[in-house]
């Protein structure tokens, strides 16, 4: 139970803060936003604020936001067409039913010759008493069909009729989000544990080994190493695997003041290779400062976001299969077994996760926020619009490419974790 709930938390929230980009910026530019949804498949919860519905749906496996114009959101009314119109106090019509189960007494039938619901906003035809009317159709007005109402979008509100640059926008800040999500968790992380300093100070001398038949005790601070000044513990650990069997010279500051230790590393050979060991423990100690942990929360941001990439140029170049990738089950299993280790694993290993999401959805491939972002990029170059049916195409297309291979993905999962020996 608790790693559903770990996995619920973190997978929620990586992908609530994607969409939550999408979003803000879809609304700063003027567009309509249909529904903001967590999860895919049948709605558990809805609720309505404004133009926009706020759902949880049952497969907590992504999200979207559903922004006017796109997927065949438009309607369209065809001549012949027999509709219901209310007409408000301002004559404008403000509620359309498309189903003659209308009971209100005030709306007018009308069977459609010509209308539009996007530009110029009018609906003009035959009333039941065969006179041909025309009347305008409300900004905010609203279409319902059995039982269902859904406000219409004028051309200006909708995704398409925006500039590149607004649109570019809106698509690229859900991965962007994630890059940002990332760093305020790193930031939290630094402020509420600490940031590691890496000051080369002894942890603990073990009892055996050159260290401690040298006299180097626990608490000392390693200054230099023959005559070369050490900052931060991986230049301390270079320098002893670098040198073994090599006597060396340490100076070490212990209580206010300044000790010399001659001190020989032992050899250790791993995997054909030598290298040098002291016998000393370290614990990198931490440092509660907040203008540190921003710039930790940066410099661990970037240091996973360019390992990310590193790993991904592997898969790309052949270095490993596909086999090495992970799912949903994978993130799953990983999610409580990170879990067990306390907040703060959970938390690094969320920021680590809302980077990967970041980067996969800005991949250059269909369906993904990258592969529409590409269209954009044909665009400005093109200097018109793809055609949308042909993009449309290449979208789906994409889809079941990513649907073929989550499935691949995910039962390589299955058989890792529940049937391999």
């Amino acid at each position: 139970m608790e790693t559903v709930i770990a996995f619920i938390v973190v997978f929620g929230s990586l992908v609530f803060f994607h969409e939550l980009g999408h979003f803000l910026f879809a609304k700063k530019a003027g567009i309509m936003v249909r529904e903001f949804a967590i999860g895919f498949g049948p709605k558990i919860v809805g609720i309505r604020k404004g133009e926009t519905i706020y759902t949880i749906r049952l497969l907590p496996l992504g999200g979207y936001v559903q922004m006017a114009g796109e997927d065949f959101d438009t309607v369209e009314l065809q001549p012949g067409f027999r509709v219901g119109l209310y007409i408000g106090q301002s004559g404008e019509v403000e509620k359309l039913y498309l189903n003659q189960d209308v009971s209100n007494p005030d709306v007018l039938f009308l069977e459609t010759e010509k209308s539009d619901l996007d530009k110029e906003l009018y609906i003009e035809g035959y009333s039941d008493d065969g006179e041909f009317v025309r009347y305008p159709i409300a900004r905010n007005a609203s279409i319902i069909e059995k039982g269902q109402e859904i406000l219409i979008a004028p051309y200006d509100r909708q995704f398409e009729s925006k500039s590149i640059w607004d649109r570019t926008l809106t698509i690229f800040a859900g991965p962007l989000f994630n890059f940002i999500l990332a760093f305020f968790i790193f930031l939290a992380i630094g402020l509420m544990q600490g940031v590691p300093t890496n000051v080369p100070i002894i942890t603990e001398v073990q009892n055996t080994g050159p260290a401690y038949e040298a006299g180097m005790q626990d608490g000392d601070f390693v200054k230099e190493i023959e005559g070369t000044p050490i900052s931060s513990w991986p230049e301390f650990a270079e320098m002893i695997q670098e040198n073994p069997a090599k006597e060396l010279s340490f100076i070490v500051e212990r209580n206010d003041e300044l000790v010399e230790l001659q001190i020989t590393p032992d050899v250790i050979e791993e995997a054909g290779q030598q290298f040098g060991q002291i016998g000393v423990l370290y614990t990198s100690p931490v440092e509660k400062n907040p203008l540190k942990a921003v710039v930790f929360g940066a410099e661990q941001t970037w240091s996973w976001f360019t390992q990310i990439l590193e790993l991904l140029g592997m898969l790309v170049t052949g270095q490993f299969t596909i086999d090495a990738l992970s799912g949903p089950v994978g993130i799953y299993k990983a999610t409580g077994e990170v879990a067990q280790y306390g907040v703060f694993n959970l938390m690094h290993w969320a920021a680590i996760l809302s980077i990967n999401l970041g980067i996969m959805n800005l991949l250059p491939l269909p369906a993904l926020d990258g592969g529409r972002l590409l269209f954009f990029f044909f665009e400005a170059i093109r200097g018109k619009p793809m055609d949308k049916q042909k993009e449309g195409m290449v979208h789906f297309v994409g889809i079941v490419l990513l649907m073929v291979l989550m499935i691949v993905v995910t039962w390589n999962d299955i058989q890792r974790f529940f049937f391999s020996s």
